[in-house]
């Protein structure tokens, strides 16, 4: 197949103070900022799908956290992030300041595609470094502080992301001029934040009650499972299809087999699920749609649309399966976030170096890799693990050393005290609440029927009685 793109009207020619000329295509830069959008959407909907899994006491504060990750990461993608992630002067590692403060960064044709100015490619790269915060720190759910936490999304994003972004897709990258291929993120993004939410699990150590009846609790809002995954799936077309950095016949494949890959992977985590409940879970299936999701991730704009069926049945089933690795090793690993997004990162970039092909990398007119294993190019597969361990252990490592760090550091440790978990974030932290009108003794061990006793009459709570009766009641926990 042989495609050629021609100039057209949509061709604009920008002239720069000296006399430079640069041609930008606008309908690629209406799709990257279509895309842009689409990929800020994915935030909240990490919030949601998170809050929704945990009990109702801590689900304002997580919805919180992942707004407040596009907060941070946007100030320290300004302040020196884009430049230490994709600065053309970079290192094997990481870049330098050349770009501090996003200076000589606008119009300029940008490191990812020469068809976009740089300040796109900029805002459409810093969705990505955002969502990848609001994953990792996921694992802070139900004992983390947020006051540190603000402090520990700015150091983590610099220390680990940036990093791992340059040498997964700057130019100068260490893993792109091995081979390493890697379309939308599978290291950079699920790998790191799975691998760093396991060290912060084992930082901040079990939940109170944690193997006990107490911590034995459904999802607290199943809907806002659903709704997190909705947002989710929708903005991974821009995640996806965005990253081709063009509309062209490589962005569609890649929106094709993202959908594909979802609702196989969706379909099989429910299958399994089934075969031990013998209930079709709405859960399961979010669930298995975003490990779908994640290991399609990597290979979305390298592999056909038949494999993509392989990516969700795969990661339907490892992903599913690795839930079980917390209780092996003894983690707390809350909303089994290194199990869907580090495993399935890995399952994704493997599977990309066997079903990579380099028919499918030059729908764009302008790719040429040499392929997987289906074009006999059977070193792909030592690179894409080769790219996948080094991802694990450096944001294993350097995430533990900052949690640490942070520790020693007066002020700045992230697990919450014990009458700051009974209570809940909401309350603690935040002193405001998802569900104001919600009683919250009932999860602290307390009957509702004695709290609409105390009320009068069956009449709906006073909520504000209600904050009063939980700060009595932590007393009777601890001491009890």
């Amino acid at each position: 197949m042989n495609i050629t793109y021609v100039d057209s009207s949509l061709d604009m020619v920008y002239s720069d103070a000296e006399g430079n000329t640069q041609v930008y295509n606008l309908g690629d830069m209406a799709w990257v900022l279509t895309s842009t959008a689409l990929v800020w959407l994915m935030i909240p909907g990490v919030g949601f799908f998170y809050a929704g899994l945990l009990r109702r006491k801590n689900a304002l504060s997580m919805i919180f956290t992942s707004m407040l990750s596009i907060a941070v990461v946007s100030f320290q993608w300004f302040f020196w992030g884009f430049s230490l992630a994709f600065s053309d002067t970079a290192g094997p590692f990481i870049g330098d300041l050349r770009y501090f403060a996003l200076r000589n960064v606008l119009d300029q044709p940008s490191i990812g595609s020469a068809r976009i100015p740089s300040i796109l490619f900029c805002v459409y790269q810093l969705m990505f470094a955002a969502i990848t915060v609001a994953l990792a720190v996921g694992a802070i759910a139900e004992r983390g502080r947020l006051g540190p936490l603000i402090v520990f999304m700015f150091v983590w994003s610099t220390l680990v992301y940036d990093p791992i972004a340059c040498w997964t897709w700057n130019a100068n990258g260490w893993s792109l001029k091995m081979g390493g291929l890697d379309f939308a993120g599978g290291t950079p993004v699920h790998i790191s934040s799975g691998t760093a939410a396991l060290a912060i699990s084992l930082y901040l150590k079990p939940r109170l009650g944690y193997g006990s009846e107490r911590l034995a609790y459904k999802p607290h809002n199943t809907t806002y499972v659903i709704l997190g995954t909705t947002f989710l799936w929708f903005g991974w077309f821009g995640f996806n299809g965005g990253s081709a950095l063009s509309a062209n016949i490589r962005a569609v494949n890649a929106l094709i087999i993202t959908n594909l890959a979802a609702s196989v992977g969706g379909l099989t985590w429910m299958f399994w699920d089934y075969r031990i409940e013998k209930k079709w879970s709405a859960v399961g299936f979010c669930s298995g749609a975003i490990a779908g999701l994640v290991a399609i991730t990597p290979g979305s704009g390298y592999v056909g649309i038949p494999a993509s069926v392989l990516f969700g049945f795969c990661a339907g089933t490892f992903c599913n399966f690795a839930t079980q690795l917390k209780f092996l090793l003894g983690v707390d690993d809350t909303l089994d976030i290194f199990a869907s997004h580090a495993i399935g990162g890995v399952v994704g970039n493997l599977l990309t170096g066997l079903f990579t092909q380099h028919s499918v990398a030059a729908y764009d007119a302008i790719a040429d890799i040499p392929g997987g294993w289906l074009n006999r190019h059977f070193i792909q597969l030592a690179y894409q693990l080769a790219d996948s361990c080094a991802g694990l252990s450096y944001s294993f490592v350097v995430t533990t050393i900052i949690l640490w760090a942070m520790h020693y550091i007066p002020g700045l440790r992230l697990r919450a005290d014990q009458e700051s978990e009974i209570v809940g974030l909401d309350e603690s932290e935040m002193g405001e609440y998802a569900y104001d009108y919600v009683s919250l003794q009932q999860e602290l061990g307390f009957s509702v029927n004695n709290e609409l006793g105390a009320v009068g009459g069956g009449r709906e709570p006073d909520h504000h009685k209600t904050s009063k009766g939980a700060e009595s009641s932590v007393d009777q926990e601890i001491s009890g």
